[in-house]
């Protein structure tokens, strides 16, 4: 599979400016998966609840034709962050679209610091998606510094999890490393780039998207300020053995019995 990562800085509020940069970066190209930011339709510095919500779409937004339409000339899968509501409630979502234009929703588990005031808490659990015999687990940014996150998906059989985040902290590309090897998994951590200042709350991303592989190696790497789409080929199945010697294998090995508190 060609997997890729589109890296950028998402306008806050600005949600068909965001569309456009995003059809720009895509357009022509050819991929098999393609990861992009946390919130890439929307920018993530919101003010309060209320700015979030002015932003969110339901099922029925643009976004939502504009990526099935970007999937479907591509031939490939995206996965894709956006503020999403539906009745009252608010959720910080990824979505992953495929060319035959299912939509697939993973709504944030673990929420940062401040999206406690503007989002609900994702109510969907981790999911496995089977798509063109390729198994995708999605999970969103904080949810990296909990290991029973990316170990749920691996236990469903995740082969290739795809991580949308807006990093401000300096620990998770590395961390994603652990991830990769614990689970034996392709990781990949699509994180954007620059800064956003509202009402003099500065919040600065890190960059450096990464996929990692399931013997921990980065087998692509962005800068801290790169705008780009770039993508590698891997081979998913790589995924599918847990075994890491003649006598270890991380799955079998396991012994749950002894992990309870």
């Amino acid at each position: 599979m060609n997997i890729g990562i589109l890296q950028f800085a998402p306008r806050l509020g600005h949600v068909e400016e965001n569309l456009r940069t995003i059809a720009a970066m895509l357009r022509g190209r050819k991929f098999d998966l393609a990861v992009l930011p946390e919130l890439a339709t929307t920018g993530y510095n919101f003010a309060d609840r209320r700015a979030a919500w002015e932003s969110a779409e339901d099922r029925r937004g643009n976004s939502f034709a504009t990526f099935a339409e970007l999937a479907a000339v591509s031939g490939g899968a995206i996965v894709w962050g956006i503020a999403e509501k539906t009745g009252r409630k608010l959720y910080n979502s990824a979505v992953l679209t495929t060319p035959e234009g299912d939509h697939h929703f993973y709504r944030k588990t673990h929420l940062f610091f401040r999206e406690k005031l503007l989002f609900d808490p994702g109510n969907t659990g981790f999911r496995v998606v089977e798509w063109r015999k390729v198994r995708i687990g999605v999970m969103i940014c904080f949810d990296w510094i909990f290991p029973e996150a990316a170990r749920t998906l691996a236990l469903m059989d995740c082969q290739l999890l795809a991580h949308p985040a807006n990093l401000v902290l300096p620990y998770c590309q590395e961390a994603m490393i652990t991830r990769s090897l614990e689970n034996r998994i392709f990781c990949i951590t699509a994180n954007r780039i620059g800064r956003e200042t509202t009402r003099g709350r500065v919040v600065r991303f890190t960059g450096r998207s990464q996929i990692t592989g399931p013997d921990g190696r980065r087998l692509l790497r962005f800068g801290r300020t790169e705008k780009a789409f770039k993508a590698v080929k891997i081979t998913p199945r790589a995924a599918d053995t847990k075994r890491v010697n003649r006598w270890n294998d991380l799955f079998a090995d396991r012994r749950p019995d002894w992990y309870g508190v």
